[in-house]
């Protein structure tokens, strides 16, 4: 059993923010611990940063954009930076993972075979749309000419959160570069360890001083500040939908553009025809990938009647064998949760599952692996059986390693109650039927619908939310839309 070590001094500048192209301490000097969710320890100090340090970032982005050279380079040179970007990604690959792993949790087996290659890919696409940035020509009456031009909003302000440190930050950091914008990229306290080690990729990578500004510290204050600022034209979030309905509240004072990646409660179909058993692996996957700190989680699986006893059967027997351990084994597939926090939350969602009635069939509660400290974070996979889509655990976000099983009659039904939820942001489909997938697919509300298959991605395709999951569109030439605004040109021919 092979584990990863960290090394010493994982960050080249630990406790300093990055600003206009240098490495800075807060300004009044404040640190605070990055502890792991693996065994409690501290890996290195955070800087926090305060007001005159998001002024600091906004400025070195504002001046950068406006009148330093990246508002003037040719598209060829900002694709030839983002794709050196993500050449040394690849480069770092294991470090990187490692870093994900002991800062969120995530097994290394994942972070380095998902995660990092991933968001070297994402530094790849961006850098090919870098040049396809481009507008139209148009004949209006009259014998006029018109051409419309699609240029960049300005400064970006990118607030990511803690489950997928990395792919969201590059999902940002990547659209609103190719568009030609500067960022001032703020991650999760939790959670900041490789955005400031994508930080220092970008400084080796060439790109001019303050194209990419990084700021560590207290979420909430940052966030407001950076949501408030005047010198912000688009927050690009990704987090719960409580705090993203704050900030399109609070973004309506400046009229900044938002987008908003926000919370999910996905509905996983399984019909009597589907094949049971890549059902099963694809229900599992769908709730306990990433410990269920996953916005598309199919926490809500939906289940014919007459599959259901059986199905439920199968997966309580794979979740009690799941056992937590910890994710720098490379053999580990489930790790502890991200931070205190939210370990707190999924405790008290699955006490409130038992008194809402519903039917604890297997784990519930906290786990401590052989040999560990019992200081880490580590909660057993979780399935309540008995759940009537009404019950809280079935219509809130847990944000966990929590399943809730529904049973349905009919295609009619399973619709009505995968639609019966205020969040539209992902559902799965098992099926044979490839009518019924069509027609399913199609009456689902929600931004993304795998049919037999569940949390694939890419680059090119584009996904976002429907209703109380947001709006907007990450990946694909899509995302390029939200980080661009429209000109038109009229030319007089008389």
């Amino acid at each position: 059993m092979t584990k990863r070590v960290l090394p010493d001094r994982p960050l080249a500048h630990p406790g300093t923010l990055f600003i206009d192209g240098t490495w800075t301490p807060a300004r009044d000097g404040e640190t605070e611990p990055n502890v792991s969710p693996v065994d409690g320890r501290e890996i290195v100090p955070v800087a926090q940063a305060g007001a005159e340090d998001v002024e600091a970032a906004v400025k070195a982005a504002r001046t950068a954009y406006e009148e330093g050279p990246w508002g003037r380079l040719p598209d060829h040179e900002r694709a030839r930076l983002l794709t050196r970007a993500g050449e040394l990604i690849e480069r770092d690959n294991d470090e990187i993972a490692l870093l994900e792993t002991v800062d969120m949790g995530k097994p290394f087996a994942f972070s380095s075979t998902v995660d990092v290659p991933m968001a070297a890919r994402l530094m790849h696409y961006y850098a090919a749309l870098c040049t396809q940035v481009d507008g139209a020509t148009r004949a209006p009456a009259g014998g006029q000419l018109a051409y419309t031009r699609r240029e960049p909003l300005g400064v970006v302000a990118a607030i990511t959160p803690f489950n997928f440190p990395l792919l969201l930050s590059m999902t940002k950091i990547g659209p609103a570069l190719a568009a030609g914008n500067t960022v001032v990229h703020k991650p999760s306290p939790a959670t900041p360890l490789t955005a400031l080690k994508i930080a220092e990729l970008f400084e080796e990578a060439g790109f001019p001083d303050g194209v990419l500004n990084v700021i560590t510290g207290p979420g909430v204050a940052l966030g407001e500040a950076l949501v408030e600022h005047p010198g912000i034209d688009k927050i690009a979030f990704t987090g719960s939908t409580t705090v993203g309905q704050g900030i399109i509240r609070k973004a309506a004072g400046t009229l900044k553009r938002v987008t908003m990646e926000l919370g999910g409660k996905s509905a996983n179909i399984v019909f009597e025809d589907a094949d049971l058993d890549a059902a099963e692996e694809l229900a599992f996957f769908g709730i306990f990938y990433n410990k269920g700190e996953i916005c598309t989680a199919g926490s809500r699986l939906l289940l014919h009647r007459s599959i259901h006893d059986g199905m439920v059967d199968r997966l309580v027997t794979r979740a009690a064998a799941l056992k937590p351990g910890d994710p720098r084994e490379e053999d580990t597939l489930f790790g502890p949760l991200a931070h205190r926090g939210q370990f707190e939350k999924v405790s008290s969602y699955v006490e409130l599952g038992q008194k809402e009635g519903a039917e604890l069939r297997v784990g519930g509660g906290p786990f401590t692996p052989e040999g560990a400290s019992g200081a880490g974070l580590y909660f057993l996979p979780t399935i309540f059986t008995g759940v009537d889509n009404g019950m809280r655990i079935a219509q809130e976000e847990i944000f966990g390693p929590v399943l809730s099983v529904i049973p349905f009659d009919t295609e009619e039904e399973a619709v009505r109650i995968a639609n019966d939820s205020a969040y539209g942001l992902a559902a799965g489909v098992h099926t044979n039927d490839l009518r019924r997938a069509h027609r399913v697919a199609a009456r689902i509300k929600a931004g993304t619908v795998w049919v037999n298959c569940y949390n694939l991605y890419d680059p090119a395709v584009p996904y976002g939310g429907y209703l109380a999951s947001g709006f907007g569109r990450e990946c694909g030439p899509e995302s390029l839309e939200s980080y661009t605004q429209t000109k038109s040109v009229w030319i007089g021919m008389d």
